[in-house]
């Protein structure tokens, strides 16, 4: 799996003069493709641009929201795995891993045996209150 590196850089705000280019938008152009080229050489890949909120103190006791313009780099790292714990050695002839039981080798447990209903147990010298199913008929 890759591991990248991030670098965030603002964005041009003025426009360069430029060979070409003969209007705002065209001089802007040309900054932000200077920008995007220099950090390309440097093995920076492009990924986005990017509004965000910047709180910045105004005065002594207040502070003001502005946003900024940013630009998003990655570029991959090279990542080397090293390990502390040496190789485990197992003795000749002993699997590393146990087979799995095949059904014909599963038993199946044993039915647990009906439960055997005991009528409640009755205490002396108290009157058993009659269920639903112990009432007389109707007559």
């Amino acid at each position: 799996m890759p591991r990248y590196e991030y670098k965030v850089v603002p964005a041009p705000q003025k426009s360069g003069k430029s060979k070409g280019a003969k209007t705002a938008e065209g001089r802007f152009a040309a900054s932000i493709e200077q920008v995007l080229n220099q950090m390309g050489q440097d093995g920076w890949e492009y990924q986005r641009a990017e509004l965000l909120p910047s709180e910045e103190r105004a005065g002594f006791t207040s502070s003001t929201v502005n946003w900024r313009n940013v630009l998003v780099f990655r570029r991959e790292i090279e990542v080397t795995f090293v390990t502390t714990r040496s190789p485990t050695e197992t003795p000749e002839g002993v699997p590393l891993a146990q087979p799995v039981p095949g059904p014909e080798m599963v038993v199946a447990p044993a039915p647990i045996a009906e439960e055997v209903q005991e009528p409640p147990l009755s205490l002396k010298g108290l009157e058993t209150v009659p269920s639903s199913d112990d009432a007389p008929p109707e007559k």
